[in-house]
């Protein structure tokens, strides 16, 4: 390396332009140079973003996130976890241009993102072939059905996926996995920028990210970020608008104590962007032709899908020395919905969802909900490092806390005449005469836990066990109470090699409770699911490059299906579903290349139900997906900041679980150009390139959904 003064010293950002890099000791190194330039000879020295230390929930330049908390809840890398995890960075969800947390995980192994299309309500995210758990900095963040608002990417610094069951750390939840969203949170080093973005379908957008020091000693930190859209959507008649700001304080009064406020206001006004409309006019085409896609089922002057939340709580930490630490997460939610909608109706009557001998004319029904829900969660941790021999060990010992209340006002009565799908006449609707209370719903649950991280030489063992009680109720009355009191257990072997190969072996579970009784007054059972899992991680020494492969074997018990109780039609459980599969997962940030390719095996199916569905894969579940993503940076005419990239997905095809409505294959296609240097980026995001008209998946009561259509996105940010 040919040597040069100090004060020509070069520092290199290859991806400087989306995440600000945090070097220390900049400023001494400035002044030195500028007392003694001419007499010290320095070696040229590049700084990467790959070179600054990542912590579990910091900012990534790039690709690949080396570490991770999600899965063991205690800073863990993620070559050194034994289970399959997923790291989506913000660098990606800002430069693959993703506009909800579904399709940022579009690009993930083991995913199946969206199947519902651009439905509204919620982020519909599958793992593993069956329902995900959503968390907001690792706390519960999905109550019910569609009362929380979905949040931005925008504000968010990373998402992390654990796939399979996670209910030694965090108790009740799906058996596919977790979907644990981090928020972005105050910075040490000054970071500010403005953005506005234009779309189609009259997208409008600007927002604002803001953080860094208050004071000169850096024990007080802020960040604010901001968000205000308007805009249509893809359905005629229907809006996309969106407000939010999440301001955020970090109090550090000495390197072994920080306390983090976190706060957010989010509204969100849209309508409704599904129909439920039948596979007749869908999959396949009528006399009359297929169903356009921008087709609106409801009424413009009753039609409302509005979301307004609120929540506020903190983050603390104190560490009694290098072997002891404490930690407590707490939030507080508060959110409205009005929920007003007019759908198709009808799927198992004649003509299925079509009035009986017409082509055009779709049978409609009215729903009205108005729900409230109030959620408090608290998470308490205790981390001690010791030895006890040559092993090491990170044991975690915690207890956390969920309360929910749930209330909720319907709509009563009401009537709306069928409507022709391709020349629609609004107005023939009388709405509800009157809304009435719903019953209140209540959960509870308190979870005690312990984890053990062993280290022995190159070994790593991970032992858990967690006990849960919790209590669901209706109204409170012992008829619409049930409790349940459950053990989970985990552990996990991995062998670390010199050679950054490192193979390993997991098992865990899951639980996850069932409201409501059976004919008999008999308490429906938690479905339970049980995990194997086999993999091998990759890293080469010094590289920003990984490689995940893993096989499972995933059961999930007490499924309900139809059958018989005490001679009377019911439902039992006795349905179990099994899914064995593969996965293979590569992410690299390597000089001016960005790369994610996946591909996805599953063997999802009804290992025990209805005659219907024995035996068969699992409803709207692809046996294969496949995804490769890459993007370059390049100068022009001797001006670096540009860069290119394109990414293609796969999704093999599907059906409602009984054979029936087979959904094709698909191949989508997404790209984005840009042009980053100094203080301003510039970029255009498009999703489903050639506008490729789709069916996502079909339902055995016999309801499809569209996919996605075409999105072009122009963004500029100015930073300073």
């Amino acid at each position: 390396m040919v040597a040069r003064p100090l004060s020509r010293l070069r520092l290199a950002f290859p991806r400087a332009q989306y995440v600000p890099l945090i070097v220390f000791g900049l400023g001494v190194a400035t002044n030195a140079a500028a007392q003694s330039a001419a007499e010290i000879q320095l070696p040229a020295v590049t700084v990467t973003g790959a070179d600054v230390e990542q912590t579990a929930t910091g900012p990534v330049q790039g690709f690949v996130a080396k570490r991770a908390a999600t899965a063991t809840k205690t800073d863990t890398p993620v070559m050194e976890t034994p289970q399959s995890i997923s790291v989506i960075t913000q660098d990606r969800m800002t430069l693959q241009g993703a506009q909800s947390v579904q399709q940022a995980a579009g690009y993930t192994a083991g995913v199946t993102a969206g199947a519902f299309g651009p439905d509204n309500r919620g982020d519909s995210i599958k793992i593993r072939g069956t329902d995900s758990t959503q968390y907001l900095d690792g706390l519960l963040n999905a109550v019910g059905s569609y009362n929380n608002t979905r949040p931005d990417p925008y504000a968010l610094e990373r998402i992390e996926i654990l796939r399979g069951p996670s209910g030694m750390l965090y108790g009740q939840g799906a058996i596919g996995g977790i979907v644990n969203q981090i928020s972005k949170r105050p910075q040490p080093e000054a970071m500010r920028e403005i953005g506005v973005s234009y779309g189609n379908h009259n997208r409008k957008q600007i927002q604002a990210d803001l953080t860094g020091p208050i004071d000169e000693d850096g024990k007080w930190l802020y960040r604010v970020v901001a968000l205000g859209r308007d805009s249509d959507s893809s359905v005629k008649y229907v809006d996309d608008d969106r407000y939010f700001i999440a301001p955020s304080l970090t109090w550090r009064p000495s390197a072994a104590t920080s306390l983090t406020l976190l706060a957010n206001f989010q509204k969100d006004n849209s309508g409704s962007m599904v129909g439920f409309f039948p596979w007749r006019g869908t999959l396949t085409s009528t006399p009359a032709g297929r169903i356009p896609q921008d087709f609106f089922v409801s009424e413009p002057d009753f039609d409302k899908y509005t979301a307004r939340q609120s929540a506020v709580g903190y983050q603390f930490e104190h560490a009694f020395n290098d072997n002891v630490t404490v930690r407590q997460n707490l939030r507080y939610t508060h959110s409205e919905v009005d929920y007003r909608s007019i759908y198709t109706a009808g799927f198992n009557g004649a003509g299925h969802g079509w009035v009986p001998g017409s082509d055009t004319l779709l049978r409609r029904v009215m729903y009205q909900n108005q729900p409230t829900l109030k959620q408090f969660v608290v998470d308490t941790q205790g981390q001690f490092k010791f030895q006890t021999g040559p092993i090491r060990h990170t044991l975690l010992t915690g207890v956390d806390y969920q309360r929910s209340v749930l209330d909720a006002r319907q709509g009563v009565g009401g009537t709306v005449a069928p409507i022709d799908v391709h020349n629609p006449v609004y107005g023939n609707f009388t709405p509800p005469t009157s809304t009435v209370n719903a019953p209140t719903s209540r959960g509870n649950q308190l979870g005690f836990y312990m984890q053990d991280q062993l280290e022995w030489e190159r070994w790593l063992l991970m032992l858990g066990l967690r006990h849960d009680r919790s209590r669901a109720s209706v109204d409170d009355t012992p008829s619409g109470s049930r409790d349940d009191s459950e053990m989970s257990k985990r552990f996990g072997l991995m062998y670390r090699s010199e050679a950054g190969l490192n193979p390993y072996l997991s098992y865990s579970e899951s639980f996850q409770g069932l409201a409501g009784f059976n004919r008999a007054n008999q308490a429906f059972k938690p479905l339970r699911g049980k995990q194997w899992e086999a993999g091998l991680k990759y890293q080469p020494p010094g590289e920003n490059l990984t490689v995940t492969a893993s096989v499972f074997d995933m059961t999930e018990k007490n499924r309900k299906v139809a059958g018989v109780v005490n001679g009377i039609a019911d439902t039992v459980q006795v349905g179990e579903a099994r899914t064995k599969g593969a996965e293979l997962e590569a992410l690299a940030s390597v000089g001016n290349v960005d790369l994610v390719a996946t591909y996805t095996f599953l063997d999802a199916k009804v290992a025990k139900g209805t005659p219907a569905e024995q035996g068969r894969q699992l409803a709207s579940i692809p046996r294969h997906m496949a995804s490769f993503w890459a993007n370059y940076r390049f100068s022009v005419l001797g001006t670096p900041g540009f860069l290119a990239g394109a990414g293609v997905r796969y999704n093999g095809s599907s059906d409602d679980g009984t054979g029936n409505n087979g959904v094709p294959a698909v191949t989508l296609y997404d790209a984005v150009l840009a042009y980053d240097a100094g203080p301003v980026r510039l970029a255009l995001n498009v999703t489903n390139l050639f506008d490729k008209q789709y069916v996502g998946t079909c339902l055995a009561r016999g309801d499809c959904f569209f996919g996605t259509r075409r999105t072009v996105i122009g963004s500029v940010t100015y930073r300073f």
